[in-house]
């Protein structure tokens, strides 16, 4: 009897990453089973998983139309959806397309460990027992946005201290002395929501940011050059003066001036934060030094009473339930080609590790549609696997950047130019849909014509 197990695969996480990757395979009619540790589908955006990171005041930051999956557009008409409508969204495009029944819910991944005849034995905890269960490989779906990434600061804060991550409404902050260290996007959603209930607000940064406003000519910013990549210094070089026009000079506001060029770390997409801080509303302040009772030391020497200091520091990978070393982790994160294939090819694929401005979900779809094209290709067509393989080990790897210095920090460890990676992504997949290695361009009839009468 044919082992049920040699050809079925396990997703783990069914927010948006784990949903693409479940309709990538449903399409290409590969059996899985989807484990997800909350209640339903959605991941994060569901703001009530006891796991989530999401908070009131919280929408996209990318428009609607730049982010939905294909397939499925949004039935909503704003251009910048708040998470109760993006809840609803995914549950939507799981029942429509029958993922729902897929996975098993409540029910936490806690270890993969591999198996004598390459797969994978999947160990779960679920409220009412455990799971055990061999698979042909695993897809890692659990997301990039849940383990805070918490700084080890000098001295002691006796006050209130949280990550953002713990963060769901302003009436959090009603009345306190706020310092917020670190100025991402969450940074600035939270200092703007803190302005109308704290007694104070603060912003501790200790680098220059962008700042892109949501609308443009009168639409979302994200909407305008799309489909037509300009190359990355001329991009630079234009978005640069758009945004002075636009947003001014945020020095002027009390930021840095920034130690690098645009796009070179993800931008801030909120401009509210400027408006505040030139109505005095908030102020910014330098790098912290050390913590001493509810006393707050800057760089610079100046000091600041505090009641709260919120860590908006951002999250750091984690696949709690695998070894590293099965992930070929290098440095702050693993070292996979595509952020999606291990170099060994071991049986473990990675969804949705990948942070790029304006992306979108259909970005990490077509990242799901080429892992379904290899598993096809394992199956049915061993050939083109195996060249697909052997470029991955034997060619350099493709550049994802873009053409973009990125920082060396933590948070961008795995990020990626949205078109270089998008180009790259789908001529892989077409390899493995047409032949075992791609074929040389064919001439052009005239140049061909030319060179006989030549």
């Amino acid at each position: 009897m044919k082992d049920a197990s040699a050809h079925r695969y396990a997703i783990i996480g069914a927010g948006p990453s784990g949903l693409a990757a479940a309709r990538a395979l449903q399409k290409a009619g590969i059996a899985f089973d989807g484990y997800e540790a909350s209640r339903g589908v959605g991941g994060l955006w569901d703001i009530e998983n006891p796991r989530s990171t999401m908070y009131e005041s919280a929408h996209l930051i990318s428009s609607r139309t730049t982010t939905e999956f294909t397939e499925f557009p949004m039935r909503t008409k704003a251009d910048y959806p708040g998470h109760r409508e993006l809840i609803t969204y995914f549950r939507d495009f799981a029942d429509h397309f029958g993922l729902t029944e897929h996975f098993r819910f409540d029910t936490k991944v806690t270890s993969l460990e591999p198996t004598d005849d390459g797969g994978w034995m999947l160990r779960a905890d679920a409220s009412d027992d455990t799971v055990e269960r061999r698979y042909a490989g695993v897809i890692l779906a659990n997301g990039t946005l849940a383990e805070p990434n918490i700084p080890v600061f000098r001295g002691t804060f006796t006050g209130e201290l949280f990550h953002t991550s713990a963060y769901k409404s302003a009436t959090q902050l009603a009345g306190r002395r706020v310092l917020i260290i670190g100025a991402g996007n969450s940074g600035c959603d939270i200092a703007v929501d803190a302005v109308h209930h704290a007694a104070s607000v603060e912003m501790s940064v200790r680098r220059g940011y962008y700042f892109v406003p949501r609308y443009l000519f009168g639409k979302p910013s994200d909407t305008l050059n799309q489909g037509r990549p300009l190359p990355a210094r001329i991009k630079q070089f234009v978005d640069t003066r758009v945004l002075r026009a636009f947003t001014g000079d945020p020095v002027r506001f009390g930021f840095p001036k920034p130690d690098y060029k645009i796009y070179e770390s993800h931008p801030i997409v909120n401009t509210l934060i400027l408006g505040h801080l030139g109505q005095g509303d908030l102020r910014i302040v330098p790098d912290v030094d050390r913590f001493d009772g509810r006393t707050v030391h800057f760089r610079d020497g100046s000091s600041g009473e505090y009641d709260t200091v919120v860590l908006a520091t951002g999250y750091k990978l984690d696949y709690p339930f695998v070894d590293r070393a099965a992930l070929e982790w290098s440095g702050m994160a693993p070292r996979l080609f595509l952020n999606t294939f291990t170099p060994t090819f071991n049986g473990l694929y990675v969804m949705g590790m990948i942070e790029a401005s304006g992306i979108g979900w259909q970005g990490r779809y077509e990242q799901a549609e080429l892992i379904a094209a290899y598993l096809t290709a394992l199956e049915h067509h061993p050939e083109r696997a195996a060249a697909f393989r052997a470029r991955v080990t034997g060619e350099p790897w493709p550049d994802l950047t873009g053409g973009y210095n990125y920082l060396g920090l933590e948070r961008m460890a795995y990020y990626v130019n949205k078109d270089a990676y998008r180009g790259a992504v789908r001529t892989a997949t077409r390899a493995l849909l047409t032949d075992a290695a791609p074929r040389r361009p064919r001439r052009r009839r005239s140049a061909a014509r030319k060179k006989a009468t030549a």
